[in-house]
């Protein structure tokens, strides 16, 4: 379900502090960030941000595309390892 528009996005306090300082810096630094539901405002357009996905930061920079969404959108928390080829024999060649 939709957040009420009354109450606008959600975004984590911090974030939006270490946003205007790098802003403000000058440096483009990667932002630490462990919030992965907070919402891409306008204000992040070209800061990149290091989301957390349960083991390391994976690097993300925000582009005008991405406003509106949420920040755990862009990284995935499980990685896929291939099926298994019938019988579980990986070294079997198809057809």
């Amino acid at each position: 379900m939709a957040r009420s528009v009354r109450k606008g996005p959600y975004v984590a306090g911090y974030l939006l502090k270490k946003a205007e300082k790098v802003r403000a810096s000058g440096r483009n630094e990667v932002i630490k960030m462990w919030s992965r539901a907070s919402t891409i405002l306008p204000q992040f357009i070209g800061l990149t941000f290091g989301v957390y996905n349960g083991q390391k930061f994976i690097p993300v920079l925000v582009t005008d595309n991405m406003i509106g969404h949420k920040f755990g959108e862009f990284a995935p928390t499980r990685t896929f390892s291939q099926h298994t080829v019938a019988g579980g024999d990986k070294t079997a060649k198809k057809g």
